[in-house]
């Protein structure tokens, strides 16, 4: 992707968009579903899992709200942790296995980038395991914003002067 009339692209725009983001998410439960630390919290995923966590990552990245108009929103998201119990052994493979996965995939390398990657999946992750710790029938407030990142302090990709 180049950055066009100054123009600074959503990271879901960067990373390639919604197909990109299905292949990482199918690739990354691959990985999960034979990982001995994850399978307990992942092995009984319906066959769409993938494709709604990659609606979800998408939706926060700047794409399009195919989360939040299928499947309700950040507050289902934020429900689907609820009892789990993760543990920061658990949260960190998580965050290990995606980044695999994205570097098998071939997910933009660039600083800029993976620092927002980086920081978002720490982020997510962390929430992750701190709701999982709320009782199952726990409820979700419905008007829980769905969380938007962008670039951070970066500002967007490097783009080295074509002079």
């Amino acid at each position: 992707m180049t950055v066009e009339n100054n123009q600074v692209p959503s990271l879901n725009e960067w990373l390639g968009g919604a197909e990109v983001l299905k292949a990482l998410m199918v690739k990354f439960y691959e990985r999960v579903s034979a990982d001995e630390l994850l399978r307990p919290l992942f092995g009984e995923m319906p066959t769409d899992h993938p494709q709604h966590v990659a609606d979800f990552v998408g939706e926060v990245m700047g794409g399009s709200q195919a989360y939040t108009v299928s499947r309700g929103g950040h507050a289902t998201m934020l429900a689907h942790h609820f009892g789990r119990n993760i543990s920061e052994a658990q949260r960190r493979r998580w965050v290990s296995l995606l980044l695999d996965s994205a570097d098998e995939i071939g997910l933009p390398g660039d600083p800029e980038f993976r620092s927002a990657l980086v920081a978002y999946l720490e982020w997510g992750s962390r929430l992750a395991v701190m709701n999982s710790k709320l009782p199952p029938a726990t409820v979700a407030d419905s008007a829980t914003p769905m969380p938007k990142w962008g670039w951070g302090v970066p500002g967007g990709p490097y783009v080295p002067d074509k002079e």
